[in-house]
């Protein structure tokens, strides 16, 4: 079976959250899935969990355990084995709707898109509450419009031989790694669609990278956006420049 999408699901103690995750995946209407969760060291009962829908999946759902090197090191674990004609991304306490893959890999496939993108549901840690977060603007183009909104892995398709071909990876054991790779994968990409509703749901719970009063590590946005400045200039994109020095300026 040719496999359409490849989800990758990073887990570090999210015992109280990844049943629900996994469950969601198992029951998408796609069913040319395949999900590659990598156990990145956690320390609590995960996976076990994970374990119990290998033995109940085992066509769809395969387990892989590294050492703890941070949820960047584990996405890219999962990419090595991936064997998706595209790439998704779930976190460990999240879930997604039941045609979220569907929906996507469709719309990829009307004219060959390099990258779709969908909108969330914010939801609450006890699930009792549930908002749609704010998606497309009105900018003028799919390029803006894909630029100046959620610069999160989690709620896109990216074409496998895009990441591959470009050689591109999160980095490791910092946060924001989402923002450096999206940015890089927009600027390698010739195509993006849109699927205008919430099909992923992001669960806002305290202690989590974006719910967070670290000054130190929120600091380290400033290392993503020079990170991608220096790929800029390295890889002669000079004409994403002034796009990405607005996009600094709206982030900090």
């Amino acid at each position: 079976m040719k496999i359409k999408v490849t989800v990758i699901v990073p887990v570090y103690n999210v015992e109280k959250y990844i049943d629900k995750c996994l469950d969601s995946l198992v029951k998408q209407t796609l069913k040319e899935i395949e999900i590659i969760v990598v156990n990145d060291g956690t320390k609590d009962n995960s996976q076990e969990i994970i374990d119990k829908y290998v033995k109940k999946y085992p066509d769809k759902v395969k387990s892989f355990i590294k050492e703890n090197g941070g949820q960047g090191s584990a996405r890219n674990y999962g990419l090595e084995k991936a064997n998706g004609e595209y790439i998704g991304y779930v976190d460990g306490d999240d879930f997604i709707e039941k045609d979220m893959y569907k929906k996507l890999y469709n719309k990829a496939k009307e004219l060959n898109y390099d990258i779709v993108v969908c909108g969330n549901y914010n939801v609450s840690e006890d699930y009792k509450t549930r908002n749609i977060d704010v998606f497309i603007n009105n900018y003028n183009t799919d390029l803006e419009n894909i630029l100046f909104g959620k610069m999160a892995v989690w709620n896109k398709i990216y074409k496998k031989d895009i990441l591959i071909n470009n050689k591109l990876e999160f980095k490791e054991k910092v946060w924001y790694e989402d923002l450096a790779f999206t940015l890089k994968a927009i600027i390698n990409s010739n195509s993006y669609a849109f699927v205008d509703e919430p099909l992923y749901d992001y669960l806002i719970r305290e202690g989590s990278t974006m719910n967070n009063s670290n000054v130190k590590r929120n600091l380290e946005i400033l290392e993503a956006f020079d990170d991608i400045l220096l790929y800029i200039k390295k890889n002669k994109k000079e004409e994403y420049l002034n796009k990405i020095e607005f996009l600094a300026i709206d982030h900090i």
